[in-house]
């Protein structure tokens, strides 16, 4: 190894922590890339761009909020191409499964002259835990658009395992990964999972995605969340993503991990647990 950084873009939420966390256990120095970490990297201002990029060897790219948004294949198309202008070749994105939007920022990576490695993902199990669903999950009363779409969830430990050796293995160039657990279940079916593993009653009810945008919004989330909420249960979550792969497996040489599981494990945390 060299004494270069390895940039984690998106190093604080729930891949690239993980990511971060794992290169670290390797002795490898790593640049957490956040708005919060210093020096201060923002997506929305290019000026903060190249003060990350010194000293830089190669970089894991978890763009935030999504790809899917307007202007992120513009934002990826810039970055990537300051990166290899910068002498960085390796870059491994985060991508979404089953995104027209998404798959247009790979291609802008993968025209930048970089050696690349795509990781495209979809529902992560650690959305019932972290942030997005926990108050839901720890009210008793999980309401959502899907009814009886399948998702095969897919735990972050395994992106960021995938992530990494893709990161340090020049074998993973040029390689196009759709990570999934190894089962589909429906939303329904994971949230009573969830019940059995927290030895609690938690109820699950499929709410028209119109109803659901009006109570995001009723609960004050900012008009660009709620309409990526919207887009990723309607144009997403049609089924397209509805068939497991054996991506995880071929790369790390081990299944990926199930869900029961991390409910399991994650129950005993007591993160789900009623509030007092």
């Amino acid at each position: 190894m060299t004494d270069k950084l390895t940039l984690v873009l998106g190093g604080t939420g729930k891949t690239g922590r993980r990511v971060a966390a794992r290169l670290e256990e390797r002795g490898i120095a790593v640049r957490i890339g956040a708005r919060s970490a210093s020096p201060s990297f923002d997506w929305t201002d290019e000026a903060t761009w190249a003060p990350v990029l010194e000293n830089v060897e190669r970089i894991y790219i978890s763009y935030q909020p999504d790809l899917a948004v307007p202007g992120a294949v513009e934002t990826i198309r810039k970055f990537s191409r300051l990166a290899v202008r910068s002498g960085i070749k390796r870059l491994v994105l985060l991508s979404g499964r089953g995104e027209d939007e998404a798959e247009a920022a790979e291609r802008e990576l993968q025209a930048s002259g970089a050696d690349w490695t795509i990781i495209r993902a979809s529902w992560f199990f650690e959305n019932f835990s972290e942030d997005f669903l926990t108050d839901s999950v720890r009210s008793g009363s999980v309401f959502l658009p899907p009814d009886e779409i399948t998702e095969p969830f897919i735990s972050t430990d395994d992106i960021a395992d995938v992530a990494v050796a893709a990161l340090l293995d020049e074998g993973h160039v040029g390689k196009v990964y759709e990570l999934t657990g190894p089962r589909l279940m429906t939303f329904a079916q994971a949230v009573a999972e969830i019940a059995t593993a927290a030895n609690r009653r938690i109820g699950y009810q499929s709410v028209p995605v119109a109803d659901f945008t009006v109570q995001l919004r009723a609960d004050g989330l900012p008009d660009d969340y709620v309409e990526l909420i919207r887009y990723l249960f309607t144009s997403v979550l049609d089924g397209r993503n509805s068939q497991v792969t054996s991506d995880v497996e071929r790369v790390l040489g081990r299944k990926p991990r199930d869900f029961a599981d991390y409910a399991r494990e994650t129950a005993a945390t007591g993160v789900w647990s009623i509030a007092a």
